[in-house]
């Protein structure tokens, strides 16, 4: 038995996940940050306190008799591979790598967060085999709306941004119209829900400039919408609509560009059903299960296996 630790503490969930390379399965533990209804997040102080709270108790759940068999540890160390990303948040996982692999006397191997998305959705497809191979990899979510181009470098599971959001992202334009319209955060799940009553068809024309997407505009309709007197069914639908289209336009552009490379879908937004379907109507393409499209620490623990067995 090889086991691989996997740690992630997100701007909004605290995940553990042990991987087992051998038997391919996880057993996964996460837990959402608490945020008070009609607020829009948390800062980055309260943020980290309540993952200092919530780890230990996801160890003690995850663990089992499984410590004195863990091989790796993989961590979320940052948002991004870029320079300059940085989040506090992600420093509570960073440390708690650090101080296990001091005990156990296992090597820690450092992912961004979006990395570890990327590959919990390769992961949840059986698809680790586009690990080493060139692809397109959307990460949409609360706080990323990105296209990369995913070992197009030389290096293990490089990531080159080749197309985003230049103002809001794709979760937050959600959760916004969502507290708008008085669900609770995060709202995906209760949008989703509540889009699918309405009936209507709805026309949208996505904000594209270059490669690029603009998302803004979306909340400023969603918002005229609401004082025209549409139903709430309605302004929830023309929001992932509005989304879709834009992530449908932005893969068009992408592939005419880049040519005829898979594409991913991976994000807490992506395991939303009315813009998978949408997508996959375009295109054949790989989405993560949506169980794997939220913020996890799958993706690190297998990313910490592949890299300790390179």
């Amino acid at each position: 038995m090889s086991i691989c630790l996997g740690i992630d503490t997100s701007n909004y969930t605290t995940s553990v996940c042990l991987y087992d390379s051998n038997s391919g399965k996880v057993i996964s533990k996460r837990k959402l940050l608490p945020v008070k209804n009609g607020e829009l997040g948390l800062r980055q102080s309260d943020a980290v306190f309540h993952h200092v709270q919530q780890l230990p108790v996801l160890f003690e759940e995850a663990f089992g008799d499984f410590s004195d068999q863990i091989k790796a540890i993989g961590v979320s160390y940052a948002p991004r591979t870029e320079e300059g990303s940085y989040m506090p948040c992600f420093t509570v996982g960073l440390t708690a790598a650090r101080i296990l692999s001091s005990a156990w006397k296992a090597p820690v191997y450092l992912f961004s967060h979006q990395q570890g998305h990327i590959a919990a959705a390769l992961y949840s497809v059986d698809r680790l085999d586009l690990l080493h191979q060139k692809h397109i990899a959307f990460h949409v979510s609360g706080g990323t709306t990105e296209a990369l181009l995913v070992n197009g470098e030389e290096g293990f599971v490089t990531t080159r941004i080749v197309a985003k959001t230049l103002d809001l992202n794709a979760g937050q334009l959600i959760d916004r119209v969502g507290v708008m319209l008085g669900l609770p955060f995060p709202c995906g799940k209760e949008l989703e829900q509540l889009a699918r009553q309405c009936e209507e068809t709805i026309k949208v024309r996505p904000s594209i400039k270059g490669l690029d997407c603009c998302l803004s505009g979306g909340q400023n309709i969603a918002e005229k919408h609401l004082k025209e007197g549409k139903s709430p069914a309605y302004i929830a639908r023309f929001t992932l609509e509005f989304i879709s289209s834009a992530i449908i336009a932005m893969s068009q552009r992408i592939r005419e560009k880049y040519g005829d490379l898979e594409f991913v879908y991976a994000g807490g937004v992506m395991s939303d059903s009315i813009i998978r379907d949408e997508l996959k109507s375009l295109h054949d393409c790989v989405f993560a299960l949506p169980e794997f499209s939220s913020d996890n620490a799958a993706g690190v623990a297998v990313l910490a296996s592949v890299k300790d067995q390179l």
